[in-house]
């Protein structure tokens, strides 16, 4: 493991030369410990494991003693390992689309395969599920997904249905939602062996509730200039806001990160140094280009200070005074689910609150839910803001979507478009 600098030791920077974040070691110790526990569930039995969705209902699952795994993390780490378009082929012969989510051909190719980046950790293979909870917040496919698994391990489903294109989030919809909620506790507590207590969801609500604002203000750290964090850095420190959203562990941790660009600010450290421009990502992360990405902006002194992916853990809607209408509330006011009027005025706010310079749209070849300029937004946003953006085609984890060549040639010439300005 890499030895931390101590914070309080001055940092040189050298031109276009990325500082790693020293939070960095105890992000690791914090994710080691949630697979730790993980692992012991599955192998012992000691306590249940859940299968959840991302933004599935997490705070109910961890409030009732589950362990909870989130196949989309696991997704992502296959992407990140640049190993997606390994397995995609086999989640095609078994009649997957390659055009569907690749974050799921990709997790259940891996499966057909019997490999997981988890066996570094120990595992044998992705942990057994006892039940898998979904909420289609996000896209129908992770209803697709966790039934591939539910009958493969021949293990209850139980499943949430948000509406979708929400122009106002109504006391209908939320009562909908919040009754879903309530449905399932029966099937939780059948699974379980233990009765649902509102004290301890509220409790989970509560951590949930509390890990998110630290989120937020860490993410709103980056209004400052220089920025002392920038998207490569958030897509990577996100991971326990996705994973153990409604504990502790998450809370602890964020409060961390969060000292460390205090520090960073006081310092004069910035996460590109001698930053000029600021740009938004819309869109989703190219996971296995992460790395060559951040070097490639940082060489251009430009920070990606802001982006629709990191701000959609941000629940603070969350109340444990009221945790299943605040919970439906939370999870139907996510991005994603808006229509596009709302998703217009929300990145029009995003876009003056960081100070951007320009925008960089990222169309994912198999996530149209999250590829926000098909149907004209990022024109409409150019009128009401005369802020300049590109588009660029790739795809979240699936690299042969992805022209390297072409991109880096478009975002050259948009940055030096933008020192022209």
């Amino acid at each position: 493991m890499e030895k931390l600098l101590n914070m309080s030791e001055p940092i040189i920077q050298e031109k276009s030369e990325l500082v790693k974040l020293q939070s960095a070691g105890e992000l690791r110790k914090t994710m080691d410990g949630y697979f730790s526990r993980l692992r012991e569930a599955a192998e012992t039995g000691v306590r249940k494991v859940a299968w959840c969705t991302s933004v599935g209902p997490a705070e109910l699952l961890y409030s009732m003693g589950f362990e909870v795994y989130f196949p989309e993390n696991h997704g992502a780490m296959l992407g990140a390992g640049k190993n997606a378009d390994k397995y995609i082929p086999s989640a095609v012969a078994h009649g997957y689309s390659p055009e569907i989510c690749s974050y799921l051909t990709s997790d259940i190719g891996a499966f057909l395969q019997n490999e997981t980046p988890l066996q570094k950790s120990g595992f044998k293979s992705v942990p057994k599920p006892d039940v898998l909870v979904y909420n289609t917040n996000q896209c129908r496919e992770v209803a697709d997904w966790f039934g591939f698994y539910a009958r493969h391990f021949n293990v209850p489903i139980l499943g949430i249905h948000t509406p979708l294109c929400i122009p106002e989030l109504t006391p209908e919809i939320i009562k909908t939602v919040a009754d879903q909620y309530r449905n399932i506790i029966p099937s939780l507590e059948q699974v379980a062996g233990r009765k649902f207590d509102m004290d301890l969801f509220r409790q989970a609500v509560a951590l949930s509730h509390d890990g998110c604002v630290l989120w937020k203000e860490i993410l709103g750290k980056a209004k400052h200039r220089p920025s002392p964090i920038n998207f490569f850095d958030s897509a990577i420190h996100m991971g326990p806001i996705v994973v153990m959203r409604g504990t502790q562990y998450a809370v602890d941790y964020y409060k961390v990160l969060l000292a460390e660009l205090d520090q960073r600010i006081q310092d004069g450290i910035s996460a590109v140094p001698h930053e000029k421009h600021r740009i938004y990502w819309e869109g989703m992360p190219l996971w296995y280009k992460l790395s060559s990405m951040a070097k490639l902006f940082s060489k251009f002194n430009t920070s990606i200070v802001a982006s629709t992916y990191c701000n959609s853990w941000v629940f603070d809607d969350l109340d444990p005074a009221d945790p299943f209408e605040s919970s439906a509330l939370a999870y139907c006011k996510l991005f994603i689910v808006r229509s596009d009027a709302v998703k217009e005025d929300i990145l029009q706010q995003l876009m003056i609150d960081f100070s951007v310079d320009g925008i960089i749209y990222h169309e994912s070849k198999t996530c149209t839910r999250n590829s926000n300029n098909l149907f004209g937004l990022q024109n409409r946003l150019f009128k009401k803001t005369r802020l300049p953006f590109i588009e660029i085609n790739g795809d979240l984890n699936d690299p042969r979507c992805f022209s390297e060549e072409q991109s880096i040639i478009a975002i050259e010439t948009f940055i030096h478009q933008l020192s022209g300005r």
